[in-house]
Parts: structure tokens; sequence; C-alpha cells
């Protein structure tokens, strides 16, 4: 009974993109509202508000770092998505978990931009979103050894798809190693790799397949 239980669960794609496009959107909607207006009573010049504005620097970088964090493996996650025939029971379970880190942004977000100096906060911030290469590059690896992915996808996808994820997850790793230096440095390398990776992507992929 559990093993013909086990051979139905979790199958549907359409399900999992669903409920991914439900979760990312949550996640980036959270995330901005983490921006706080200062206080109306509080501002009684141009001066005042601009001085205010300009203390939001922090929470802006980070919903920006962490918009740009979520449209990456949103995208990540529905081309993996959209080259599978099926799902099971397992690459459910790991999609799932993949949702997980998703929902945990908002929190390591919030936490990087109230200590935005502190480089725990940055190696926590580091350690969401790695995990997030992670799973996306164990939800692949199951998916091509369980038969999961669609017949005409080219035989040379999966492995650039699995150098893609480890080039920028070392990347990141080594943008994140520079808040030895200044939190702000390492931060304004993760956003520049960000850039890098969602405008050129197919660059990015020839440069890998070379």
């Amino acid at each position: 009974m559990d093993k013909t239980y086990s051979q139905f669960a979790g199958r549907s794609v359409e399900r999992l993109n669903a409920l991914s496009d439900g979760l990312f959107a949550i996640a980036m909607t959270l995330i901005v509202l983490d921006i706080r207006i200062p206080p109306s009573g509080a501002i009684h010049s141009e001066t005042q508000l601009l001085g205010a504005l300009a203390a939001l620097a922090p929470q802006i970088a980070t919903y920006l770092m962490s918009f740009l964090t979520l449209g990456i493996f949103w995208v990540g996650q529905q081309a993996q998505l959209g080259h599978f025939k099926q799902a099971d029971r397992n690459l459910t379970w790991i999609q799932l978990a993949f949702l997980a880190a998703v929902a945990a942004l908002p929190f390591t977000t919030h936490l990087l931009s109230e200590f935005v100096t502190f480089r725990t906060a940055i190696l926590v911030y580091w350690g969401n979103f790695s995990m997030l290469g992670l799973l996306l590059l164990v939800s692949w690896t199951y998916a091509e050894h369980a038969g999961l992915v669609a017949d005409d996808v080219p035989p040379d996808l999966g492995s650039t798809i699995v150098r893609r994820i480890v080039i920028a997850q070392a990347l990141y790793a080594v943008g994140t190693a520079l808040c030895v230096i200044n939190t702000y440095v390492s931060m304004a390398v993760i956003v520049a790799l960000q850039l890098f990776f969602a405008i050129g992507p197919r660059w990015v992929i020839m440069r890998v397949k070379g």
C-alpha cells in the first residue's frame, strides 16, 4: 500500500508550478514591506525627509538584493520544472524544501537590513541563498537519475545547468567572504554578480559550455 501511494503521490509538475508562483509572489511582497516609511510626526521639513530617506538606504539595498535573488532563483526553478515530464514524491519534497528556503528569505533580508554592518547577518543571508542553489542542484541531479527529465531535452543541458549553479554559488561565496573587509563591499559584489547572471545569462551559458 505504501509503495502504491509513493508511486502516485506528488507527480504533478503543474501543481508545483502553481505553489511556487504563489510563494515567490508572497516572498517578493514581504521583503518590500520591510522598508518602513518615516513617521509623519517626526518630519517637519524637506531636509528631514531627505535625511530619513537616506537612512533607509540599507533597507532599500537589501530589498533590491533580495528581489534579484528571488528573481534569479524563480527563473532557475521554472527552467527546471519546464524540462520535467513529471514529478514524483521525492522530487516534490526536494522542491518543497527549496520553497521553504524561499519563504525564509524575508527573514534573512530583515536581519541583514537591521544589522547590515555585522558579518554574521550577511553570512546568515548567504547561507539562505546558498541553500537555494544547493536544492536546485539536488533537484536537477535527482530528476536526471530518476528519469523525470523530458525526452526531448538536449543531452548536454544537464551538465550546463549543474556547472552554472556551481559556478554561481562559488562566486557568491567569494563575494560573501569579502565581508571580512567590509560588509558593504560584500553586498556590492553580490549585487554585481546577481546583475551579471540576470542580465547576461546567454553569455554565461556560452562560456560555461565552452
